[in-house]
């Protein structure tokens, strides 16, 4: 009568000679890539910088058009003056909004929402305070610019208003404000710790 010999466990062979029991394998834990963590220096001062740089062109938007420095707007054309800062950009509308923005250009409301929103989101982007009402305010108005050049001259439906729109969520999404700014004491005081979304 024949036997089936029972099947052995597996067996891992040690020194030649003895032999481990159901012994496991090691694992060894995939390797971290310290590169790509947001918490080193470089990439915190990468955003910074980054963060600097677009509250600076908010602000120096608001500024030009302020004082007409002539720049972007010439001295004639200044705010303080008698100015229209939305005017000349609404009322060149193209696109299927385009009669929207054109009835809209110039009147004194959207005047004073459009230089009050340059300066609310320049000077919180530059002291790195309210990054998310701030990104999320400057990520809507350039996407409302964008809305009113549709389509883009040199892209179907793309163009740097989108790119920086996106810059800015990704700005408040990292906490750019807490490197070369003034985000660590603004998320401590007694405002934002009740409301944490104007951190």
């Amino acid at each position: 009568m024949s036997t089936t010999a029972p099947v052995p466990h597996s067996t891992e062979t040690v020194n030649g000679g003895g032999s481990l029991i159901d012994s496991p394998r090691p694992t060894r834990s995939a390797p971290t890539d310290q590169s790509a963590s947001s918490d080193r220096p470089f990439v915190r001062y990468l955003w910074a910088v980054t963060r600097l740089c677009m509250g600076w062109t908010f602000l120096w938007a608001f500024i030009d058009k302020t004082f007409g420095l002539g720049h972007g707007t010439p001295s004639d054309g200044a705010w303080i003056d008698g100015g229209n800062p939305t005017e000349g950009f609404l009322s060149g509308s193209v696109g299927p909004f385009s009669s929207f923005y054109q009835e809209i250009a110039g009147t004194g409301v959207v005047n004073l929402l459009f230089m009050v929103g340059l300066l609310g989101i320049g000077v919180a982007l530059l002291l790195g305070i309210a990054m998310r009402p701030a990104c999320i305010a400057g990520a809507t108005m350039l996407v409302l610019m964008w809305s009113a050049s549709l389509p883009p001259e040199n892209n179907l439906f793309l163009d740097d208003h989108i790119i920086l729109a996106l810059l800015l969520i990704g700005l408040a999404a990292v906490g750019a404000g807490k490197t070369l700014g003034l985000g660590e004491r603004w998320a401590r005081t007694a405002v934002v710790r009740r409301y944490s979304w104007l951190a």
